[in-house]
């Protein structure tokens, strides 16, 4: 820990997380945490699942309005825009995502989440913050705050924009689809963050260029001739074709694509028949398929659809009877690419904020967001998505030494160290916006 003679009191208060270095902006933060904490209890005490935001995006329009800024609500479903203009200069867009998760918490924190509500397929279910969107929502504003501020020392439009439906790949394209790039602003720079499970809260961690993958959700219906399991030279027996489909499955990236692509084709769930003695005519798989270049996306699909194909063929089966595969092409989430130039002058404002030893390079990672979305419009505009440090450091420590896994991002047991994680992020968050804003 170092400390410097000149914080102060409220400075002070913050310093016993992070390392201290007294900016103007680090005392501003430190005086705003009690009601940012107080906004985070809040928000994860209430959570909503994705596409019911409605008390969620009320929250943070108030919080916005409450600024000065010129507030839009309901874009894209329940998302919310605010513009705050001052004096020329460049248009730079914060976003934070919304949505909890069908999830029941299982922390033992006192203030843990005790909603349970019905899903869109009628079940009851816990709802719950499992992927930071608190802390992102309470970044957001915390942000904002200071960013009025500090109105003095930059010039600009600020656009601040709570996206919902993140958690199903819908959000970002529903804003976009209604107008956000030109109803509102066209941003000239788009930045995020986004909580990690995995790096001690106090640090951030940034990586340039691919930063998350593409996703897509994939069912293959795969057919057959049922009967009888006493006679199976009698049948076409589709558990043995989904079985060898699996298998071929894994072939795709051993062989047919480059050793240097990342690609992932993962069967998540495979379903058929009803009782031990009957062959049925049709097993469902669904699969996950992960990759980072969009041509590889391309790829993965026709070799899957080439590869069940030809296996039904091989079993002998009519073209009627071939498997059915389905892209779940309005569920696709691209990639994230971060913008190498914004992630340098990104990475140089937190390192000026928090220390060089706090801001890290961290590793892409396999999963998916479609804050992606917002760097492949027809503007083309740079993008960059940080990882935000939640974890308790003596956890981390902890882990580190005993070799025991942390819960993840999605688990019950996420619990991130909030005060701490929302001061770094609000920072963070901050000085880059403000460095964007004076050096376009």
């Amino acid at each position: 820990m170092r400390l410097l003679k000149s914080c102060s009191l409220a400075l002070l208060i913050c310093c016993h997380w992070t390392p201290c270095y007294a900016s103007e902006l680090a005392e501003s933060t430190a005086k705003a945490m009690p009601s940012l904490e107080a906004l985070y209890l809040h928000l994860h005490q209430n959570p909503e699942l994705s596409y019911h935001e409605k008390d969620s995006s009320a929250r943070i329009a108030k919080e916005l309005a409450s600024l000065g800024f010129q507030v839009t609500e309901n874009v894209g479903g329940y998302g919310v825009v605010g513009l705050l203009k001052n004096g020329e200069g460049p248009t730079v867009m914060i976003r934070a995502d919304t949505d909890g998760l069908p999830i029941i918490e299982e922390t033992g924190k006192s203030y843990a989440s005790k909603v349970i509500t019905t899903d869109a397929n009628n079940n009851k279910v816990g709802v719950m913050h499992g992927c930071g969107h608190d802390i992102h929502m309470t970044s957001l504003v915390g942000t904002a705050q200071q960013l009025v501020a500090t109105k003095a020392n930059w010039q600009g439009t600020l656009m601040m924009v709570a996206q919902p439906a993140e958690e199903v790949g819908g959000g970002a394209k529903a804003m976009l689809k209604q107008g956000l790039f030109t109803d509102f602003d066209t941003p000239d720079y788009i930045l995020g963050l986004h909580v990690s499970a995995s790096i001690p809260a106090g640090k951030v961690g940034m990586v340039s260029g691919y930063a998350l993958a593409n996703v897509d959700s994939v069912d293959i219906t795969v057919k057959g001739k049922g009967g009888h399991g006493a006679y199976p030279h009698l049948t076409k027996d589709p558990v043995v074709l989904a079985s060898r489909i699996v298998l071929a499955l894994q072939t795709i990236a051993s062989r047919e694509l480059s050793p240097l692509e990342p690609s992932v084709i993962t069967v998540g769930s495979i379903h058929g028949g009803s009782k031990h003695n009957i062959i049925s005519d049709e097993v469902k798989l669904q699969l996950t398929l992960r990759s980072y270049n969009p041509e590889v996306r391309l790829q993965q699909i026709a070799a899957l659809k080439r590869l069940t194909q030809g296996i039904a063929m091989s079993a002998g089966l009519d073209e009627s009877l071939f498997p059915d595969v389905y892209v779940h092409e309005e569920e696709r989430i691209p990639s994230t690419y971060n913008d190498p130039v914004l992630v340098s002058r990104v990475r140089a404002s937190i390192e000026s904020e928090i220390g060089q030893d706090n801001v890290i390079d961290a590793l892409p990672v396999m999963a998916g967001e479609d804050f992606g979305l917002y760097g492949l419009t027809a503007e083309k505009r740079p993008i960059t998505l940080f990882w935000l440090g939640a974890v308790n450091p003596s956890q981390y420590q902890l882990s580190l030494e005993s070799g025991n896994a942390l819960p993840s991002l999605h688990s019950s047991q996420f619990a991130p160290d909030y005060a701490p994680t929302i001061n770094t992020g609000v920072r963070a968050m901050t000085k880059s916006a403000i460095d964007l804003f004076n050096r376009p």
